[in-house]
């Protein structure tokens, strides 16, 4: 009987956290959907759409969309080029997977760092959609929790590197 390390065990709660965030984000871009219908439904009865219905797009395709990368990186499902690793070493290939995960973990730190004096500036300037006057603020805390989680996951790519798993080699990743 094998049992699995806890570095593993910890990547795979990692994957379960970013498994149900994509799936908020799912919920998130049903909702930019039915605000597009409805204001479609506007225009075709009443011949004029739904007030603002562009600023609530915007935040919330953007909140959305980047709340799928932390799944997206976790279980290798981002953009590969199969054409050079396909006769490779397993070994190889997730050491390329590591330098790639630790790319993507450089990246999401850098960004989530920069998000947050972004952040903190909405905040001071009180800026606000037109329409709406949705605080523009409230769109970076959900961008900034997926940052944070895409760092996690990359950082769960480099572990199971470490034990020669390659993320999209993971069964009901």
């Amino acid at each position: 009987m094998t049992t699995t390390p806890i570095p593993l065990k910890i990547v795979d709660f990692i994957r379960t956290i970013t498994k149900y965030w994509a799936l908020l984000g799912g919920v998130f871009i049903l909702g930019v959907v039915a605000i597009n219908v409805y204001s479609i439904a506007l225009i075709i009865l009443f011949g004029r759409p739904f007030p603002g219905v562009y600023e609530l797009v915007q935040i919330g395709a953007a909140v959305g969309m980047f709340m799928f990368l932390p799944y997206c990186q976790i279980s290798g499902a981002n953009v590969t080029a199969d054409i050079f690793t396909s006769g490779m070493p397993k070994k190889a290939v997730a050491a390329l997977s590591a330098l790639g995960a630790l790319l993507a973990l450089a990246l999401a730190v850098l960004l989530l760092w920069r998000m947050f004096f972004g952040l903190e500036d909405l905040i001071e300037y009180r800026e606000t959609t037109t329409i709406h006057q949705i605080p523009l603020w409230y769109g970076y805390v959900p961008i900034l929790v997926s940052l944070a989680l895409v760092a996690l996951a990359a950082f769960s790519n480099i572990v199971q590197a470490r034990y020669g798993i390659i993320p999209e080699e993971i069964e009901g990743a």
